[in-house]
This record gives C-alpha cells, sequence and structure tokens, in this order.
C-alpha cells in the first residue's frame, strides 16, 4: 500500500515543478525543431548548405537563441525579488503588506536566536553564513543571469560574424559586439516584454481574481487589501 502511494505523494508534492519542468522541455524541442527548420529555409534561400538536427543544436544561433530567452526571464526574476523587498503596490498580493518595507527584523525572518528547531542550519548560525543564506535565492538568480547574458553575447557575436562573413564582411570583437545594435534589438526586445508581464501581474490582481490560486487575493477580498494570498 505504502508503495502505491509514494508515486502518488511524489507527484503531489512535486506537481508545479514537474508541470513546468515537462512544459519547459516540450518547448525547447518546439523551439529547436521549428528554428532548424527556419535556419535551413534560410540556407537555401542564401544558396548555402543545410545543417543537420545536431549540428543546428550546437550552433551559435540556437545557442544565442536559447541564452537570450534565459537571460531575460532570470533578471525579470532577479529584479522582481529585489524590488518587491522595499517597493509596495496596494492592493496586490504580488506586494508585501504596507507597513513590511525593507529588509524585516530578525524575528520576522527568524533568523538566529529567533530561528525555530526546523529553520535551515544556516539561519540558525548567524554571522556570514546567514547573511549569504539571507540573500541566496537573488544571487543565484543573479548568478544564472550573468552566465546567460555572456552565453548570449559570446554565441550572438559568433552567429552575427557567421552572416558577415557570409556577405565578405570582416568579423568584429566580442567588445565591439556589446556595442552593436544587433545584441541590443536581442536583448530589449526580451526584456521589454518580461517587465511588461511582470507589471501587468502586480497590477491586474488588485482588480482580478484566480479562485484558489496563490497568486490571487481571495475572490471575496477587498480590493485593496495589500499582501493577501489566496
Amino acid at each position: 500500500m505504502t508503495k502505491t502511494l509514494a508515486p502518488r505523494r511524489f507527484l503531489r508534492d512535486n506537481g508545479l515543478g514537474l508541470f513546468f519542468g515537462a512544459i519547459f522541455l516540450l518547448a525547447l524541442a518546439g523551439q529547436a525543431l521549428a528554428g532548424w527548420k527556419t535556419f535551413n529555409d534560410e540556407q537555401l534561400a542564401d544558396s548555402l548548405g543545410r545543417l543537420s538536427l545536431s549540428d543546428y543544436l550546437t550552433s551559435a544561433t540556437f545557442a544565442a537563441d536559447v541564452a537570450e530567452n534565459w537571460q531575460s526571464e532570470y533578471l525579470q526574476f532577479l529584479l522582481y525579488i529585489v524590488a518587491t523587498v522595499w517597493l509596495l503596490q496596494r492592493g496586490s498580493p504580488e506586494s508585501k503588506e504596507l507597513d513590511k518595507a525593507g529588509l524585516e527584523s530578525d524575528e520576522e525572518q527568524k533568523v538566529g536566536d529567533h530561528a525555530t528547531s526546523d529553520s535551515p542550519r544556516w539561519a540558525r548560525v548567524a554571522g556570514i553564513r546567514t547573511t549569504v543564506f539571507s540573500w541566496s535565492l537573488s544571487l543565484v538568480m543573479g548568478l544564472i543571469f550573468g552566465v546567460s547574458w555572456l552565453a548570449q553575447s559570446i554565441a550572438g557575436r559568433a552567429a552575427f560574424n557567421e552572416t558577415r562573413l557570409q556577405r565578405l564582411q570582416d568579423p568584429i570583437s566580442w567588445t565591439a559586439y556589446l556595442g552593436n545594435a544587433d545584441f541590443w534589438s536581442r536583448t530589449l526586445q526580451n526584456w521589454q516584454s518580461e517587465f511588461l508581464a511582470v507589471g501587468s501581474m502586480a497590477v491586474l490582481s488588485i482588480y482580478l481574481r484566480q479562485r484558489g490560486s496563490p497568486e490571487s487575493k481571495p475572490v471575496g477580498e477587498a480590493h485593496t487589501s495589500t499582501g493577501i494570498e489566496g
């Protein structure tokens, strides 16, 4: 009986992560196939050779397309995590309560002497380890953003130079590519959509509801209620 329930319990306890992990892999596979076809169509239009799927997956073009989306997503969450420490939005469940702006007290955060028996060890030991743990989410998000953005710049430059060579133009350096319009076009077209989505979520959730979702206030909660989740 226990063995039968174990997989069900695992799926129940990890359903959100498993769902988004699965659709991420499906979307990435779809992007790879669609991008491969588009790339080869452009190659044929320019009287150039086609790439196999394996070659396309290791190409600078595919790497740049993937990295430019990853860096914008992690930047979005990095800014959101840090901004919501101090910035508030009256009526939004995405905001803290209006009197809780800032890092909050050790007692509120269950740090050091205020930690409980089941608190993570690094929340109880104090010192540099507690400080690092207190900022660990934003630090890791920032690291992933930085690595993804670096990968985008390197792969984007390689893909950009491939096009220039095909046109018998000289390649440009990495530092020159960082100031090139192609790099910033790839970057900003993703940033603007992420910022719009996050801002829309924070504001629309003031007035709109989704029954049962922790990202929404309870259906009957007042529009002015802040930091209340359903």
